[in-house]
């Protein structure tokens, strides 16, 4: 009996674990969580189902003001209908050599379902990307069937435990040079360097048997002529 008791306490503490842990875990977030600085990217909004008795039926991504992008663009998701909402700036952006007078501010995703236990993915291409900050932040807003409403709003800071409802964050990184011709280059040139060397231990290996058969070859004339004069010397004692 005791261990029966032992062993539910056991599996009661393991559960009410797993059930924090998801609750912590489980919250709207950008997938893949980095982009490059200054480029334009494909991001994927993750958003989990948290509850058991209801479903989410919209979700509200705003994109921040101060960081204006240019070019969002919502892929289409079968069941769900995407609405675009666009703002017009106060100083007009050079984009292309194109003057661009207004930005995408927030994107709302409606008309489909995603039942408890799942989650689903609502693709975004977005740019072009700031190339002076270190990251973005995308204020979120769950809606489920029940009229329930998460703001996945609160902003990380450092240093500090995670939020409760954390807003979902995109960092952005050091951009890559075109193509990887920088990261390329020294590979190359250690290939390079790698075929020179062989090049030259295979000149080296080629003249080191140049320069033998050369002295081997003069070895045997010397020797040669050292027999014939042996045999002249020779004749000339008999006679």
């Amino acid at each position: 009996m005791k261990i029966s008791r032992v062993s539910f306490a056991a599996a009661l503490a393991a559960g009410a674990v797993l059930a924090l842990s998801g609750t912590a875990f489980a919250h709207v977030s950008v997938q893949p969580g980095d982009a490059p600085k200054g480029g334009y990217a494909t991001i994927n909004f993750k958003v989990p189902n948290e509850r058991d008795n209801a479903s989410t039926t919209q979700i509200e991504v705003n994109f921040p003001v101060d960081q204006p992008l240019t070019s969002v663009m919502p892929q289409d998701i079968p069941g769900w209908t995407s609405t675009v909402e666009k703002t017009k700036l106060d100083k007009p952006l050079n984009v292309h050599g194109k003057q661009v007078n207004e930005v995408v501010t927030k994107v709302t995703w409606s008309g489909g379902k995603i039942e408890p236990g799942k989650f689903q993915q609502f693709p975004v291409s977005v740019g072009k990307l700031p190339d002076n900050a270190d990251k973005m932040v995308f204020k979120a807003i769950q809606t489920y069937d029940n009229n329930e409403v998460v703001r996945w709003i609160e902003e990380t800071k450092d240093g500090a435990p995670e939020p409760q409802t954390p807003a979902p964050v995109l960092k952005l990184t050091a951009a890559k040079a075109a193509d990887g011709h920088d990261d390329a280059k020294p590979a190359a040139d250690a290939k390079s360097a790698g075929k020179d060397e062989a090049k030259h231990d295979e000149a080296a290996a080629k003249s080191g048997s140049d320069t033998t058969a050369r002295a081997l070859g003069i070895a045997g004339i010397v020797l040669g002529l050292g027999g014939v004069a042996f045999g002249i010397a020779s004749r000339r004692r008999s006679a």
